[in-house]
């Protein structure tokens, strides 16, 4: 059951539901019935029908208990038992707050018609009845509860309008919660696939050499169990970094570990030299000529490089692999090319060609993956340049 408290949302108090059904009920019970018992003391009305008009006083207020689970019907009741105290002495009866409550909340609660056809009806009654059986209304008597009733509806139908725009509004704010949470998600899997993968891949593969030679040449097994040993070493730190980075930790307390949760492009050499072996050479082409861009399009820089060559170690039997860095005019291009034989289709269509095209979009560029000119694959990246301030 809905508990009371502040609505995050609309940022107001909203009581409990026992609250908003009983209040009515028992406001209407004690003015309705209280005030026909004085109105009937004061008047001096025959016992009997003092006796019904509290009596009816009293029903059309605890009618008010269906009002949540049956809106219409209530506002029926409701409706019928004021016509019904109209014609019951004494002739100035309390003023039936039953049947406000009962209008509004049938409106509220989408009982419109309901309440219009009753209330229609009831008031048609009323006034027909009142000529036939007895002096007729005036006017006045009758444009002004006639206004009375108009202005009832008209709450009814404002409070109604203000819930269903907070409602929209709420569910709005679900929604941007949910798409900002998926894009938290997105960017952790991002984060982590880009410092898990190549290492992972790479450690991979040094380990099957490693089995491979162990017998046969035990120096390039103990060379790849170094380079496992450095690799997981660096992934290890790398990891540490991004979760720190993705906690909001402070990057400039002490640590016992080395945090590189954003590379730059001068850390491009050491990537190379961690791909370069077991017949892969990869060479960094730089013709920026010592200019560089923002920070964060180094970093999508790096790590498109990093998922190319991964593929590329993964993927193809490249022995050569170039990485080119130069500037066009406003883009910043970034070219990996290869001469082993080509991505497979999974490859293409898969998480890390999409992680790539998902990091050059972040900073407004684009990732085309197409086969070389002679063999292999050319990955090229066209970043917006953005001057370091």
């Amino acid at each position: 059951m809905p508990q009371a408290g502040w609505d995050d949302d609309a940022l107001r108090f909203r009581p409990p539901p026992a609250v908003t059904l009983w209040v009515p009920v028992v406001v209407a019970f004690v003015v309705q019935v209280s005030a026909a018992i004085g109105i009937s003391v004061w008047q001096d009305v025959p016992p009997p029908l003092a006796a019904l008009s509290v009596a009816l006083g009293a029903a059309s207020a605890l009618a008010l208990v269906g009002a949540r689970r049956w809106p219409g019907p209530t506002v029926a009741v409701v409706a019928a038992l004021s016509t019904l105290d109209l014609f019951v002495p004494p002739d100035a009866g309390p003023v039936f707050l039953a049947l406000a409550f009962a209008i509004i909340g049938a409106v509220v609660r989408g009982a419109r018609l309901w309440a219009l056809i009753s209330v229609g009806l009831a008031w048609l009654v009323a006034v027909t009845a009142s000529g036939l059986i007895g002096t007729p209304w005036h006017p006045f008597r009758i444009a002004l509860a006639t206004l009375g009733l108009a202005f009832l509806f008209a709450i009814g139908e404002g409070i109604r309008s203000r819930r269903q725009r907070g409602a929209e509004h709420r569910a709005q704010l679900v929604e941007r919660r949910r798409t900002l949470e998926q894009e938290e998600r997105t960017r952790i899997a991002r984060e982590l696939h880009d410092v898990l993968a190549h290492s992972l891949s790479q450690i991979s593969v040094q380990s099957g050499v490693g089995l491979h030679l162990f017998d046969r040449e035990p120096e390039r097994a103990r060379e790849a169990l170094a380079n496992i040993r450095s690799l997981s070493a660096t992934g290890l730190d790398e990891v540490r970094g991004v979760l720190s980075f993705l906690r909001g930790d402070d990057l400039s307390a002490p640590r016992t570990a080395p945090l590189t949760p954003q590379p730059q492009l001068a850390e491009l050499p050491r990537l190379a030299a961690q791909r370069t072996g077991l017949g892969l050479t990869v060479r960094i082409d730089d013709r920026l000529g010592g200019s560089a861009p923002a920070g964060e399009v180094q970093t999508a820089a790096y790590r498109i490089v990093q998922e190319a060559l991964t593929n590329i170690v993964r993927h193809s039997a490249a022995a050569t692999a170039t990485v080119t860095l130069e500037r066009h005019g406003g883009d910043f291009v970034v070219r990996i090319a290869d001469d082993g034989t080509g991505l497979p289709e999974e490859a293409v269509e898969g998480g890390g060609i999409r992680g790539m095209r998902e990091r050059a979009l972040l900073v407004g560029g684009t990732v085309d993956v197409e086969p070389g000119p002679r063999a292999g694959t050319v990955v090229t990246a066209r970043l917006p340049w953005q001057e370091l301030p």
